[in-house]
């Protein structure tokens, strides 16, 4: 039986060619916030879930560095969307019909050099294949929304522009997101990542970062965020090469535990090739 993958949005979100590209004989299972995903996991109306984290344009993803160790789910792989973006409308229309778009509050941004040439305004939806599905269902016109050429198939929708994001490596990452952990070396290039809260004594970060240069370990991300409301509670977020059974690394995750209250690894999945 096919796995079913809960993802924020509509069909023909991003998320949803996250889920094809990860595992394309997947049933895609639409969910309107990250928090539904989830619970559409635990409740077992899905089997895992597709989050996007970071952007090459935006940044990382609002509040999700948050939700994924509160999840009490474990990612067992990732991948790398190019972000395409498609102005789309009722057809009948023509581009200089369009005078406002809705999106993503993420997505307008990325088109924002588009959207000021041709004097179109935006303002934000809850999810861009949302915001075409509803302006099918409404057969709405002189209003477009920015999605991916997908949605526009899916909702019987007409392009009138295509790729108009401003930076062309513009890119997503998600992350795939089970309730079981899967520690199994399957790719040439293992990621593992975790999140972890240094002590709150001075050097505390630096020292416990010196563990993964001595060791040789290959950190590709850390990034920080308060939690709780505190701002002597910062929490991290890294990525680095390796497996935790590494020796290497198993040296560098123990000289980590030495300065910290938390450490709790997310995952061990493999690389994608569009990581490089």
């Amino acid at each position: 039986m096919a796995d079913r993958i809960a993802f924020q949005g509509e069909l023909g979100a991003y998320s949803h060619e996250a889920v094809a590209k990860a595992r394309p004989d997947a049933i895609p299972v639409p969910c309107t916030t990250f928090e539904d995903a989830f619970t559409a996991v635990r409740e077992g109306r899905a089997d895992m879930a597709m989050l996007p984290v970071e952007n090459t344009t935006y940044g990382r993803v609002a509040d999700i560095h948050r939700l994924l160790p509160e999840s009490g789910m474990h990612i067992v792989d990732e991948a790398f969307i190019r972000v395409r973006i498609a102005l789309m409308a009722m057809p009948g229309q023509t581009l200089s019909d369009i005078r406002h778009v809705r999106a993503h509050l993420v997505l307008i941004p990325q088109a924002s050099a588009f959207l000021d040439a041709h004097g179109i305004t935006s303002e934000p939806a809850a999810d861009s294949a949302g915001a075409a599905a509803a302006i099918a269902q409404s057969a709405e016109m002189g209003v477009g929304a920015l999605a991916s050429a997908v949605a526009a198939d899916i909702h019987g929708l007409e392009i009138l522009a295509r790729d108009i994001e401003d930076q062309g490596h513009n890119t997503t990452r998600f992350l795939l997101m089970s309730p079981k952990a899967d520690m199994s070396r399957r790719g040439d290039t293992i990621i593992t990542t975790f999140v972890f809260e240094v002590r709150n004594i001075p050097a505390a970060l630096y020292k416990a970062m010196g563990g993964f240069a001595t060791n040789g370990v290959n950190m590709t991300k850390l990034e920080s965020y308060m939690v709780g409301g505190a701002f002597t509670a910062t929490q991290f977020y890294a990525d680095v090469e390796g497996h935790p059974d590494d020796p290497a690394l198993a040296r560098a995750l123990e000289e980590l535990s030495f300065f910290t209250n938390r450490l709790d690894i997310l995952g061990v999945y493999p690389a994608a090739a569009k990581r490089d």
